[in-house]
């Protein structure tokens, strides 16, 4: 079997986001989501609306996002919608809140944990997906990437609590307080159903800049502890997680030790390994650098 390709450029501009994407070879067909982190109130390290410009608008794509379910600023339509304000998405999109009316279940037949999820119901409204994920620690996860994008990203705010309390439809505090693997593979799970469900018409670029351990959904986050590392770029979202965290694995920036006890304290690539299992995607791939 020929090994996933993963494209990679180390400058990081709006117009390299652009140049990789087009190193795919696809075209996403019909109306395009493309899935952003909007950012909670507060963080300093999530991508910028006006960064991902050109990109949205060469695939002509609509910016999608998800409400959340722990207490904060995007927990809500109605608060969400001035934290878009607030950050500039509404000077440059019309974003759409997948979940703003109510949501809808993917099945997920061959799930490790769940054998469902919940996604906004706007979600069905489109033919393709653009996963434009900010790679970077995570409290929770480890990190989060592309998986998690597919996964807790565009569950609707009952999706999120559904993955989080592995398949019950818990208390908030049953969010933090279940088996760290299981946790894993449900949001395996949850991306598979989304993978499945769009059946190739979806690509992948994440982004290695701002690499703090902590996520966009921190309110209080800790700045950067690594430096930029570049773009990369896939039709697959195993492989290029992968890719991620081998890069940060293979810097000399001596940031990455803390970055990588992060990663390795909430046993974080196994997601990666359950969502290879689950036949998504391969950790067998090759980096392909374009200069």
């Amino acid at each position: 079997m020929a090994k996933a390709k993963v494209y990679f450029i180390r400058e990081i501009t709006p117009q390299n986001v652009v140049k990789i994407y087009e190193s795919l070879g696809i075209k996403l067909p019909g109306k395009v989501a493309v899935k952003v982190h909007s950012g909670e109130d507060g963080n300093q390290n999530y991508l910028k609306p006006e960064f991902m410009k050109d990109i949205v608008s060469y695939v002509n794509g609509i910016v999608v996002e998800c409400n959340t379910a722990y207490d904060g600023a995007r927990n809500t339509t109605e608060k969400h919608v001035e934290l878009l304000k607030k950050h500039g998405w509404s000077d440059y999109y019309d974003v759409d809140l997948l979940d703003d009316q109510e949501d809808a279940e993917i099945a997920i037949p061959n799930g490790k944990i769940i054998k469902t999820n919940y996604v906004g119901k706007n979600l069905f409204l489109y033919d393709s997906l653009l996963v434009l994920s900010h790679f970077k620690g995570h409290p929770m996860g480890g990190y989060g990437g592309a998986l998690k994008q597919l996964s807790i990203g565009l569950a609707s705010s009952k999706g999120k609590r559904f993955i989080h309390c592995c398949g019950s439809n818990g208390s908030y505090e049953d969010m933090f307080h279940q088996d760290q693997d299981s946790f894993l593979e449900a949001m395996a799970d949850a991306a598979s159903g989304v993978v499945n469900h769009f059946a190739g018409n979806i690509a992948y670029i994440n982004v290695m800049a701002n690499m703090s351990v902590d996520c966009d959904c921190c309110n209080v986050a800790e700045d950067p502890c690594m430096a930029d590392i570049g773009l990369l770029a896939s039709l697959d979202p195993v492989a290029i997680d992968m890719a991620c965290i081998d890069l940060v694995k293979n810097s000399t920036d001596v940031g990455k030790d803390h970055l990588l006890e992060r990663i390795n304290s909430r046993h974080g690539t196994h997601t990666i390994d359950a969502a290879c299992e689950l036949g998504i995607g391969s950790k067998d791939y090759e980096l392909i650098e374009i200069v």
